[in-house]
């Protein structure tokens, strides 16, 4: 077994998460708003992926050499939450690092300095 799928996939995830500490500090982590929008988008995920990757009647297949046996709920492989938490994540890390001074994120220190934020 080479895990050629979920190895990148857990890596991905861990990736990330140290961008946003290490390097990019924007605070998304904290936000309700962040995790609103990851519920958001788990939903509809466990809802496509499900219907695509279901061991009854797949759309999508995997070799199974390449990635690990787990799969939750309705026959999803877990390396798809890993991937889904990486791609969303990256694009709202990228999205929020533009934010400006006249413009901040709203949990950002400086959006808070004028009685709450937005």
């Amino acid at each position: 077994m080479s895990l050629e799928y979920a190895i990148p996939a857990f890596a991905s995830a861990v990736v990330i998460v140290v961008v946003e500490k290490r390097w990019l500090r924007t605070g998304i982590f904290r936000s309700p708003s962040y995790w609103y929008t990851m519920a958001i988008c788990l939903f509809f995920m466990v809802l496509v992926n499900g219907w695509l990757t279901k061991l009854s009647a797949p759309i999508v297949t995997y070799d199974a050499d390449q990635k690990t046996p787990w799969r939750f709920p309705w026959d999803i492989p877990i390396e798809d939450f890993f991937f889904g938490f990486t791609l969303i994540t990256a694009v709202l890390l990228a999205w929020v690092r533009q934010d400006t001074e006249d413009d901040p994120a709203p949990w950002a220190p400086e959006a808070r300095s004028d009685g709450g934020g937005r």
